[in-house]
């Protein structure tokens, strides 16, 4: 297969350089004789037609890898994980990923650090306000209150303690109201 070329297609226009005199460059037609000019066309149409045949072999290649992984089972996903793993693997053995991991986790215990200690300060805040005179005033009231809604129980408790007592003392006397009215 021999492909001719139009006559100006191997001509070279090149735009000089930077400080290159636009006299001195001179197209390669001008300098080649008639026979350098054929010599060079069937060179270039030799070499495309080893790239045409390459091209061609590469593709039949291809065809057969194709193959030879479907007897084998092996699909797109299979091979899509695998270049994943590989990659990952690849990143985790860099020097950059390393240092940054190794960053990361310091940076994380650093924030782990200043999480606890935010922790202990809400903590000693709580302590504080249930240590404080307001809260004990509060709390001396929610204990008068349980005692005259629960009876003589003892003292002491927590404030969801004297709301169930509360609500106990007051479904009791629904029920003993609803009974006396059953009575009469």
């Amino acid at each position: 297969l021999i492909v001719y070329l139009p006559q100006g297609l191997l001509q070279n226009d090149t735009i000089p350089e930077i400080g290159e005199d636009a006299a001195a460059t001179v197209s390669m037609s001008e300098v080649l004789s008639e026979e350098e000019q054929d010599e060079l066309r069937k060179e270039l149409a030799k070499v495309e037609e080893e790239i045409q045949t390459l091209s061609q072999v590469l593709a039949a290649k291809e065809k057969h890898l194709a193959e030879i992984k479907r007897k084998l089972g092996i699909n797109s996903l299979q091979e899509l994980k695998q270049n994943i793993t590989k990659s990952w693997q690849d990143v985790t053995s860099t020097t950059a990923y390393k240092k940054t991991s190794e960053t990361l986790s310091q940076a994380g215990q650093k924030a782990s650090a200043a999480f606890s200690s935010v922790g202990s300060v809400i903590t000693k805040k709580f302590e504080d306000v249930r240590n404080s005179s307001t809260f004990k005033s509060f709390e001396e009231k929610v204990e008068n209150l349980k005692s005259k809604v629960g009876g003589s129980k003892a003292a002491g408790g927590d404030f969801g303690e004297v709301l169930n007592s509360a609500a106990n003392a007051s479904a009791t006397e629904t029920l003993t109201e609803q009974t006396q009215e059953e009575t009469h």
